[in-house]
């Protein structure tokens, strides 16, 4: 059966499932923020505040309404089980990729990525990740629970193995963390340096972007839980946007907008713009 199109869509993705390339959902879930919670109103507070963007993306030149776009809504998950809600996503998300569409997921906090990563990779088995965070988020646990927006990033590397994650705008996490990171990921402190040695290391393999927006410096994002001074601009981000256009990616997610902590909108703006810039790079390379 297929997905019925969401009342209030994120702008241009307004298409019927059967015809759409490309799916966005919310998973609006942050039961194990250790810090300010809020990351589950961003999934339908972004598609209200989208109708400030207009599709058309020039640093892309390319628009939104050229293609066909999907948005399931947002999940429904119980409260208090980790584990069913990281199950519900998972199972919606193998939907999605046993269809021959690319998944792309609003947060909700960092540990929503996990299950969606996890559906891509059953399908992509030589699957790359492209981590752009201010946290490491790679605690084997945090206050003695395995499943964390702290340990996203090291359970999925339990079933992706050594360098096949790359981690760029780390600025933050445990002594042990990094020293671990030495052996086991690609990651880069304080920037995006390396992200084109990484591209062409990477080449065509399938690849899974995941953006936590607490990569930016809060003076452009301040809506977010856990605010860590430092980070990039928005013109690095479209930087990025464009240097991963070449890329074969295959999953994607944005994680941690808290809006309510940002009353001006700007937080909620530029998630919305990353959302667009980042779905257009995804299509750029398809059509090349």
């Amino acid at each position: 059966m297929a997905l019925i199109r969401n009342v209030s869509t994120f702008i241009g993705f307004d298409s019927e499932y059967e015809e759409a390339g490309i799916v966005v959902f919310g998973c609006p879930f942050d039961g194990t923020t250790s810090f300010r919670p809020g990351t589950r109103f961003a999934p339908s507070v972004m598609r209200d505040e989208s109708y400030g963007l207009e599709t058309y993306s020039p640093y892309l030149d390319m628009d939104l309404s050229d293609y066909n776009l999907f948005d399931a809504g947002d999940l429904e998950f119980p409260f208090g089980n980790t584990k069913k809600v990281l199950d519900i996503i998972n199972s919606f998300t193998l939907k999605i990729v046993e269809d021959k569409k690319i998944p792309i997921m609003i947060g909700g906090e960092h540990l929503v990525t996990l299950p969606v990563v996890k559906a891509v990779y059953d399908e992509y088995k030589d699957l790359h990740i492209l981590h752009f965070d201010a946290h490491t988020d790679l605690r084997e646990d945090y206050m003695g629970e395995e499943l964390s927006h702290a340990t996203v990033i090291r359970r999925i590397w339990e079933f992706l193995g050594d360098d096949r994650i790359y981690q760029f705008g780390i600025r933050s996490g445990e002594r042990q963390e990094f020293e671990w990171a030495k052996k086991h990921t690609k990651l880069n402190k304080f920037n995006y340096d390396g992200l084109e040695e990484a591209i062409k290391e990477i080449g065509k393999k399938p690849v899974y972007v995941t953006i936590d927006l607490d990569v930016f410096d809060p003076s452009i994002f301040p809506g977010t839980g856990t605010i860590e001074p430092g980070g990039i601009s928005f013109s690095d981000m479209m930087h990025i946007m464009n240097l991963i256009k070449s890329l074969n990616i295959v999953g994607a997610d944005i994680v941690e907008l808290s809006p309510h902590y940002d009353r001006s909108g700007t937080s909620t703006a530029v998630a919305c713009k990353v959302l667009r810039e980042l779905t257009l790079a995804i299509i750029a390379e398809k059509q090349s």
